[in-house]
Parts: structure tokens; C-alpha cells; sequence
């Protein structure tokens, strides 16, 4: 009676069969029982001439469609799955999200599912709310979006803390690198043996802890040993040390935090355990914002013990695998990953003067295309410099944001401390 010309047609004032079929069920319902016609002050969904999209907040709505729209499809390898999602984390008023939540809506998945209209009725919220909480669910489930330069510049963009670094605990250092690691892609740590690279992993570990206001992250570390046993003992010798290394940080700052217990250790023998770990345990630590730091010690060994030289190429998409992995991790959560390498002897060609041969990061090519900055430590061995104490100098190999440069640095029980005016390019 509502599509024809008789006396039902009063009750909705719908005239055309194409325009109750781009409406949901549930809107129709709403018409049917409503007094109001079109045109006066009850607001009906707009209309598409064409099967584009009719419904907001990013869901289609079939132009044959008489239920609620579908949830939108989104890439999985691009966005954070919206079952990760709390409502808590839209930048929207404290009090339409409580409306959300006394609606019974408990994911902003669930919150996408409804069209507009059915969202203003369910949580009774007005209209303009509701366009707020669809346009605030869609740009978090989109997660990272195009910017400018100069928004970036301006620090206007998606990330305000664009520039900000994770501090390695000491000032020269932290001048070599310009403030620290990047929040943002993967550092790799590459030197010969006793160099001292778990050391300064070790130093990270603690330094990300640290509020914001003293350069670290205020969160936890992911530790992936898969070469030897963490070392514990170490460990606690640098917590006992901190206030003696960081004399920058009050000592009521330092000593309300549990260092030793937001250090998350994973042991990984082989690749699939890595990436199994990579994959399934240390996203769900960041995503609990139990973590910000993830180092990987080393990354060398499981893929230099598996594959010889008859199985580069299943290394290689091993290596890509893992790459992709932790560069999405880093981008997602904004938080730096560390990966301790090896080195290998660098086969070159002698000239005339014979010289020891050099040596190059594990890994080769592959690997190195994965990295966002490289760092390679290197220590003078005795027999090299037999009168001069054993040295050891930290040196930028590659990084999009620092020149070529290095310093000298130190070891000592506080921790790595890099050696004032050493610092040169």
C-alpha cells in the first residue's frame, strides 16, 4: 500500500519503488511508522542517481539492497585490523563515545556496520554527531594517510612527533645520530664480536622506559635472542648503574620504574620461530601499548645456520618476509626496531700495498635494502694496535637523515658511553 497511489501512500510518502530499495530495512520500517513527508523537518538519507556509494562511512549499499549495508572491505596488509581497535582511541567528545558504548556498540567495526540513520537512532545521538563518529571511525580504520612535506615540516601531520627519536642514553651519541633511533623504520647494529652491540641493545632496552620529557617512549622492550641466552646478569648490573649513567634523569623518576620487569624476552632458534614471533607475539605487545622498542639479537644467525649456498633464493623470501613484517610493525605502532647483525670477510682485490681484508654486514643486498639506517661498530683488536688500549668507534654507514660520520665510545660497567669531541663526519 505504501508504493501505490491509495491512502498507504500517506503514511510514508514514498513514491517510487527505486527509492525504497536504496534505503535499508530498517529506514523503511522508520518511514512506514513515521507521519512526517518528505520535505518537512524529518531528514532522510540522501540519494544517488547512480550505484555508486549511497551510505556513510566508507559502506556500499546495493541499489536492490532492503538490509542493513555490508562492512566495508579493507586490505589487511595496509590497515590495523579493526578487532584491534577500542572505541577509546577516537579522537571524538568523552560524551559520544559514551552514547557508543550505552548502545551497546563495542568495536568501531561494529560502529561501521550501521548506515548513518540507524546510528542516529540506535544511540540517539543527533545528526552531526553521528557524521563526527563515522568520519572519526573511518580515518582509524584507514590508518596512515597521505601527507605533505610541509605539513610534515610544520609537524601538522598525522604524526606530530614526526621528529622525535628514542635517546641511546648518552649525549654523544645521541649527537651522532641527531637525538637517536628513528620511530619509524628499521636500524641495524653491525660489528664484529665484543664490539659491544648487545650492550647498547641492552642500554636501549632501558632508555625506552624513560618518560618522553627524557627521551625515551614511557613503554616496554621485545628482546628476540636467537643466538645465545639473554643476558640476565648484565642486565641487572646496568639497572643498578642507571642513575649513575642517566645523572640527567631525577633520581625519583628512575627509581619508580620496574625496569627488569617491561624487558619481554623471546627466544627464536630458527626462522619460522622468528617469524612465527615477529608475526603473532610482539604485535599483540605493541598494540597494548606494552612495548616501543623491538630488538632482534641476531638477525644473522638463524638464516646463516639454515640455508647454504644452494638455497639463497628461499632465504631471500625469507629475509623479505621479515623485513616487511617488522617495517610494517615499526610504521604501525610508531615504534623503532633494532636488529643486531653480524659481519662477514669482505673478499676485495689486493692492490699492491697487502693490507687485511675488510669486512661487510651479513646478509648481503637483500637484507641491506630491508634497513632504514645502518650503524656498524667496530673494536681494534690487540694484535692490530698492540700498544694502544683496544678501541671502539661507532660509524653512520647509511641512513636517509645523517650524514657519514662516527665517534668513539666506551664501555664501562654504567653502560656505553661514547668519548666527547670524537664526533666527527
Amino acid at each position: 500500500a505504501a508504493l501505490g497511489r491509495g491512502p498507504g501512500r500517506a503514511a510514508g510518502q514514498v513514491g517510487k519503488v527505486s527509492a525504497v530499495l536504496c534505503w535499508s530495512g530498517s529506514v523503511v520500517t522508520g518511514l512506514l511508522t513515521s507521519r512526517a513527508p518528505i520535505g518537512s523537518t524529518t531528514r532522510l538519507p540522501a540519494l544517488s542517481r547512480s550505484p555508486r556509494r549511497r551510505a556513510q562511512g566508507g559502506a556500499y549499499a546495493r541499489e536492490c539492497s532492503v538490509g542493513p549495508a555490508p562492512a566495508p572491505q579493507s586490505c589487511p596488509s595496509l590497515v590495523v585490523p579493526a578487532e584491534e581497535m577500542d572505541l577509546d582511541r577516537l579522537d571524538l567528545n568523552p560524551r559520544i563515545i559514551a552514547a557508543v558504548k550505552k548502545a551497546k556498540l563495542r568495536s568501531v567495526k561494529e560502529v561501521l556496520h550501521f548506515s548513518g540513520p540507524d546510528l542516529q537512532r540506535r544511540t540517539h545521538l543527533s545528526s552531526p554527531d553521528v557524521r563526527l563518529l563515522l568520519r572519526a571511525a573511518a580515518l582509524l580504520l584507514r590508518g596512515h594517510s597521505m601527507c605533505t612535506a610541509l605539513r610534515l615540516l610544520r609537524q601538522e601531520g598525522p604524526f606530530p612527533e614526526q621528529c622525535q627519536r628514542l635517546s641511546l642514553g648518552c649525549p654523544v651519541l645521541d649527537v651522532l645520530l641527531r637525538g637517536g633511533l628513528p620511530l619509524d623504520g628499521i636500524t641495524e647494529l653491525a660489528g664484529r664480536s665484543s664490539a659491544g652491540k648487545t650492550q647498547l641493545a641492552l642500554q636501549l632496552c632501558l632508555a625506552v622506559q624513560l618518560p618522553r620529557c627524557h627521551g625515551g617512549l614511557g613503554a616496554g622492550a621485545v628482546y628476540v635472542c636467537t643466538e645465545d641466552a639473554f643476558p640476565s646478569r648484565r642486565l641487572q648490573q646496568l639497572i643498578a648503574q642507571q642513575q649513575r649513567l642517566r645523572a640527567d634523569v631525577p633520581a625519583d623518576v628512575i627509581s619508580k620504574i620496574k625496569f627488569g620487569h617491561q624487558i619481554f624476552i623471546e627466544h627464536a632458534a630458527d626462522v619460522d620461530t622468528l617469524l612465527q614471533c615477529v608475526s603473532e607475539k610482539v604485535p599483540v605487545l605493541l598494540a597494548r601499548g606494552m612495548a616501543r622498542l623491538v630488538v632482534i639479537d641476531s638477525v644473522a644467525a638463524p638464516f646463516r645456520s639454515e640455508f647454504d649456498g644452494a638455497a639463497l633464493a628461499l632465504r631471500a623470501q625469507r629475509l623479505l618476509a621479515l623485513g616487511a613484517e617488522l617495517r610494517r610493525l615499526s610504521c604501525t605502532f610508531r615504534s623503532p626496531v633494532l636488529c643486531v647483525n653480524q659481519v662477514t670477510e669482505a673478499i676485495e682485490e689486493q692492490d699492491s700495498v697487502a693490507g687485511p681484508p675488510g669486512t661487510s654486514p651479513a646478509l648481503g643486498i637483500t637484507w641491506a635494502n630491508q634497513l632504514l639506517v645502518r650503524l656498524l661498530a667496530d673494536r681494534q683488536l690487540p694484535e692490530e694496535v698492540p700498544l694502544a688500549p683496544p678501541g671502539r668507534t661507532l660509524r653512520v654507514v647509511f641512513a636517509p637523515h645523517l650524514p657519514p660520520s662516527s665517534c668513539s665510545y666506551t664501555i664501562t660497567a654504567e653502560g656505553v658511553r661514547g668519548t666527547p669531541g670524537t664526533v666527527c663526519s
